[in-house]
């Protein structure tokens, strides 16, 4: 006997759903509404670095000339610094979440894409940023009389460039997550601190070793840092430096989300999702 097949009646889920990704940013937004300690942490550590590298600051100011030409220089650095750093733990931290709740394989029953989810990490991240770099520049005000506000424009393109920078670090690093598990997740905290030294944050690139500049030339921070020392002590705003800073950005991003859907794929096929967290 032949069986007639009717239509299903189902609406199909769209392929890229605002509400999908709202929901998921939602979803955080309330693990951080409810947790006060989660909320102090975000905000205590660019707090506390503003703090210590301010005094240094105001030492070096009147025991060196160069710190001397640009009032808050180091101040800038550290707080944009942050900027970067907190930008790469928004990511990676947000997707642990999901780990460490075993929430991932649950995520993925429901219509959520995941490229989907790439999006309300990169949402996430932003959030988590401003609520921990905010209170450490409105505290400098206080504190040391300077504000990074002061950059004008300039200060826009520095933390676009360098929040992308965190986004593309922290897809790759939740991509190793996803195929090596928690034993990486490690690497949420180490990786951005060991590009520091060739980010050229408190130092100009050309102190570095000749042999190591190439490779500092290679990340959009050591542009980014360079491109801020040049506002804060020449008044120009370098556009070489911009476009260097958006062309890498753009290619490592690329790179990140490549690399977190293709991990996506072979931990769906092999079944991660559901181990991950154990």
């Amino acid at each position: 006997m032949s069986m007639v097949r009717l239509p299903s009646l189902a609406p199909k889920p769209r392929a890229f759903s605002l509400r999908r990704i709202g929901a998921m940013v939602m979803r955080h937004v309330y693990v951080l509404r409810t947790s006060w300690p989660r909320l102090f942490e975000l905000a205590y550590w660019p707090t506390l670095q503003m703090v210590l590298w301010g005094f240094i600051s105001q030492f070096l100011a009147s025991n060196s000339s160069w710190v001397a030409q640009a009032s808050g220089v180091l101040i800038a650095a550290v707080i944009l610094w942050d900027v970067l750093f907190r930008g790469q733990l928004g990511v990676s931290v947000s997707f642990l979440e999901e780990v460490w709740s075993r929430n991932l394989a649950s995520l993925f029953v429901s219509p959520l894409r995941p490229y989907e989810m790439i999006v309300s990490l990169m949402v996430m991240s932003l959030i988590r940023t401003l609520i921990g770099v905010l209170p450490a520049a409105l505290l400098a005000i206080l504190l040391y009389n300077y504000s990074i506000f002061t950059l004008g424009l300039p200060l826009l393109a520095f933390f676009v460039n360098l929040m992308v920078m965190g986004w593309a670090a922290g897809l790759m690093i939740s991509a190793l997550i996803l195929r090596f598990g928690v034993a990486a997740e490690s690497l949420a905290w180490i990786t951005i601190f060991a590009l520091a030294p060739v980010s050229g944050i408190y130092y100009p690139v050309g102190s570095l070793p000749a042999w190591l500049q190439p490779l500092s030339w290679a990340l959009p921070s050591a542009h980014v840092f360079e491109g801020m020392r040049a506002v804060m002590f020449d008044g120009v705003f370098r556009l070489d430096h911009l476009a260097a800073a958006i062309g890498l950005n753009a290619v490592y991003l690329g790179i990140g989300a490549a690399l977190f859907l293709y991990s996506f794929h072979v931990a769906r096929q092999r079944g991660l999702l559901m181990k991950l967290g154990e």
